[in-house]
Parts: structure tokens; C-alpha cells; sequence
């Protein structure tokens, strides 16, 4: 089990919710912005940031890919405070921390990347097909492919970050601080959404659209409950943004690159919910079959002794 991976460590609950998440906030926040605060005064444009708010300061730079590399560097400072944490503070495993399997199942990395990669290649195409009016033809060779190299060497750091802070470290601490499966999926998963709150999106469709982060969320804890491992929500959390950082863009996007479309209409939060939860629970379906997942009600509702 997962979350039993914590039983013989550090784990009381001062360690997950006072020590460890401070020395993470630490360097994350303050070391892993250095380089971001040394590029912002070294090479953007100060006055265009003074317009901005913290959801688009990555506009002031001369060109997106620049921000992006910096910015994908704050999360790469912040996950070597994660992986320091749990050796210093837990005298924890980075492997158990990843899984439950005698080794990393990279196989899974890789399918769960597949699977919403090509889910998300295929619905954009959909919508594009469906009314192409709305999107503006934005590839720009030279800098698509630097955006190609930082999407493959650098994003990995920002996603996995993500993952092993709230489905990894929160999901494991609050797990064994609670004894309850169900708040370890659920709670982490607020706090994925609320992570997502400053977002420029959550300024264009409100407050609403933090449910498509929770429910996105939800579906990759369940996923790291049922399979006994990180490496599925590793996968997608990185497919899902290495997708969307290469194919499409807009203005109200916290991710803005120099990708190949730009889509300039109007965001249709109910369409989103709409084909988002479908293929949310077809996702599920499918990674169920295919590894045989079994005790759902056990694995997702139950206890720890």
C-alpha cells in the first residue's frame, strides 16, 4: 500500500504539516525564484511589468521561452526540496515516496503520458476542426523548437513537482497523520486546485473553473490510491501540460508560449465540464482494465490501522 510506505519513518504530524512544508515553501519560493527574479531584472521589460499582475508576469520577458525556462527552474529548486525533506526531515525513500512497487514502474510514467497526450492532441484537433475561426495559425519554427527542448529537459521538473508535493509528500503525511484514505485523496486535491487559484484562467471563467483543477486532481489521486504508485499521475500531469504548452495558447493562460495555435474566441466553461468529466471517467476505465484494479471501497474509503 502507498500510503503504509511512511508507517516506519518520521512521520508525526508536525513533520507534514509544520517542518516539511516549510522547508519546501523555502526553497521553492525563495531559492527556486533567484534565478526567475534575476532574469526578470536582468532581461524583461520592467515597465510592460508593472501592468501585469502575477498571473502573466512571464509576458515581460522577450520571448516566452525565456520566461518559461526560469519559471520551470523555480519548481526544479522547489522538488530538491521535496527529495530533501523526506531524506532529512522523514528519513524517507525517494522510492517510496514514488511507489509501492520494488522499483519505479517507468512503463506507467510512460503510458499515463500517452494516454492524456493523445486524448488532448485529439480533442484540440476536434475543437479545432469543429470551428476553426477561433484559433490564429502561431508557429514560429526557430522558436517552437527551443519550446520543444524546454517542454521535454525542463516542464518535467514543474509537473513532477507538482505531483510528488500533493499526491506523493501531502497525500502520504495526511494519510498517515488521519488514518483515512478519504481524506488523503480529497484534501490533497483541494489544495491542487487551490494551488491553481492565482492563475489568469481563474480571472477569465472565475471561480468555477478551479472544479476543473479539482476534479482533474481527484481522477489522479484516485489513480495513485488504486495503483499503489505515483507514476500514472507523473505520466499525466506531464502529458496534459507537455500537450498543452506545444499545441495551444492564449492570452488568458498562465502557461503562455509560442505554440503552434492560438486560440483568440471565448472560453465556454460549461462545454469544458461537459467533455472534460466523460473523458475523465473513461481515463479511469481504462487504467482499471488495464492493470486490474480491484477493492475500490477498501482502497479509496478505508482506514489505516
Amino acid at each position: 500500500m502507498f500510503i503504509e510506505k511512511v508507517k516506519n519513518t518520521q512521520n508525526e504530524w508536525w513533520r507534514y504539516l509544520l517542518v516539511g512544508p516549510l522547508i519546501i515553501v523555502v526553497f521553492w519560493q525563495f531559492l527556486g525564484a533567484i534565478p526567475l527574479l534575476v532574469g526578470l531584472f536582468s532581461v524583461a521589460d520592467l515597465d510592460k511589468l508593472q501592468t501585469l499582475n502575477e498571473s502573466n508576469f512571464l509576458s515581460a520577458f522577450p520571448n516566452y521561452n525565456v520566461g518559461l525556462a526560469l519559471f520551470c527552474i523555480t519548481f526544479l529548486v522547489g522538488l530538491i526540496g521535496i527529495f530533501f525533506t523526506v531524506k532529512v526531515v522523514h528519513k524517507q525513500t525517494i522510492k517510496s515516496l514514488t511507489t509501492s512497487r520494488d522499483k519505479v514502474d517507468f512503463k506507467r510514467i510512460f503510458n499515463g503520458f500517452f494516454v492524456i497526450s493523445t486524448v488532448n492532441a485529439i480533442g484540440m484537433l476536434v475543437a479545432y476542426l469543429y470551428d476553426p475561426s477561433v484559433y490564429e495559425f502561431n508557429f514560429k519554427p526557430q522558436s517552437f523548437i527551443y519550446l520543444s527542448l524546454i517542454a521535454i529537459f525542463l516542464l518535467p521538473f514543474q509537473t513532477s513537482f507538482e505531483e510528488y508535493l500533493v499526491r506523493g509528500y501531502l497525500l502520504q503525511g495526511i494519510g498517515i497523520t488521519t488514518k483515512s484514505r478519504l481524506l488523503a485523496l480529497l484534501i490533497p486535491t483541494l489544495l491542487f486546485a487551490l494551488l491553481h487559484l492565482a492563475n489568469p484562467e481563474i480571472d477569465k471563467m472565475g471561480y468555477g473553473f478551479l472544479g476543473a483543477y479539482f476534479i482533474m486532481g481527484l481522477v489522479w489521486g484516485i489513480c495513485t490510491l488504486m495503483d499503489d504508485g505515483l507514476e500514472l499521475a507523473l505520466g499525466m500531469h506531464f502529458g496534459n501540460n507537455f500537450i498543452g504548452i506545444l499545441l495551444m495558447t492564449a492570452d488568458w493562460t498562465v502557461l503562455q508560449t509560442d505554440s503552434l495555435l492560438k486560440y483568440v474566441g471565448e472560453p465556454n466553461m460549461s462545454i469544458m465540464f461537459l467533455t472534460s468529466i466523460p473523458l475523465q471517467i473513461l481515463i479511469l476505465l481504462y487504467f482499471s482494465k488495464k492493470y486490474n484494479w480491484t477493492n475500490w471501497r477498501e482502497k479509496l474509503l478505508g482506514s489505516l490501522n
